[in-house]
């Protein structure tokens, strides 16, 4: 890995200059602002021995807290401002960006005070709404069934909330989305065109072009879904312990939030939003498509919401 060049990128709320290519990310133009997060090349196997005497390979040293992936490399987050790397040999560059845009960039929103999510999240009647849920839930493809339908992807994977002006905001990560085959079948797009993720042989990633938002929108609520046998969708309001048990469990990499000592302050971050977020679960059929009909619903919850809110204002 001889890269020398540096690029600057915008994601998550930051700018970010980088030696290795980020072509997932929106290039910024103007370069003369400093830039907020630096990624770069490093030798790095003076710690390779500490990292592997841990319980994990996740450890913090004074360089930063680190880990370390078998036939990828060593990786340092430092202060919420630098990812450092030192590739294994012949490593790919794909592979690198897998973990520098997904662990890494994790890591530097907590050391930064940014809340991430996992999930996607989407601009709905002006607001946005996280959909999160654990690995196949169906996160991806009921937002490829928004964005079909013309609502904007403000996000996909890792989901930053950030308070801008006492609201919660969810800052645009970058115009790509990962879907798997079966998603694709569903809606009937050929993979032929599509690289496929370096660590899933049928897991795609797929640009949104312009159905990317790239400006931070308010975060309005949280939609978990689950998967059930159940032949038809259902949904259900969840009250404020519930929606604490949902952003604890569905933070991303959360747990890695005690080895950053940084447990009561996620805590504090999530019992605040939960607080003041609607959230809803939603029981998803396994056994057939029940996006379109799923998307139906949540629409009409957050209009009924907008409308409800209206009339209450106007009252006042």
């Amino acid at each position: 890995m001889n890269t020398i060049q540096q690029t600057v990128y915008q994601a998550f709320g930051l700018r970010i200059k980088s030696e290795i290519s980020l072509p997932e990310l929106q290039q910024v133009n103007n370069t003369n602002r400093s830039a907020d997060v630096t990624v770069r090349f490093a030798d790095l196997s003076q710690w390779a021995g500490a990292i592997a005497t841990r319980e994990t390979n996740f450890t913090m040293q004074p360089p930063g807290f680190m880990f370390q992936m078998p036939d990828t490399g060593i990786f340092c987050i430092h202060e919420g401002n630098s990812i450092t790397i030192d590739p294994a040999p012949q490593v790919s560059e794909a592979k690198l960006r897998l973990f520098v845009l997904g662990t890494c960039m994790g890591i530097l929103l907590m050391q930064r005070d940014i809340f991430p999510l996992h999930g996607s999240a989407l601009m709905i009647e002006g607001q946005a709404y996280a959909f999160v849920g654990h690995s196949g839930a169906g996160k991806s493809t009921l937002a490829a069934t928004f964005m079909q339908a013309g609502y904007p992807l403000i996000s996909d994977d890792v989901i930053a909330v950030n308070y801008e002006n006492g609201v919660p905001h969810v800052y645009p990560a970058y115009p790509q989305q990962k879907l798997w085959q079966e998603s694709l079948n569903h809606f009937g797009i050929s993979s032929d065109q599509y690289s496929t993720l370096h660590d899933e042989y049928d897991k795609f990633a797929i640009p949104v072009g312009d159905q990317f938002y790239n400006q931070p929108v308010p975060l309005a609520g949280i939609f978990e879904l689950v998967k059930t046998d159940e032949p038809e969708a259902k949904i259900t309001e969840l009250n404020r312990l519930e929606r604490l048990h949902i952003m604890l469990a569905h933070t991303f990499r959360g747990a890695i939030v005690p080895r950053l000592g940084l447990k009561q302050r996620h805590f504090s971050q999530v019992a605040a939003l939960a607080g003041e977020l609607d959230a809803y679960q939603i029981h998803r059929s396994t056994t057939a498509f029940t996006a379109p009909a799923i998307m139906e619903k949540v629409v009409q919850i957050i209009q009924s919401q907008n409308h409800a809110a209206s009339r209450s204002g106007s009252n006042s």
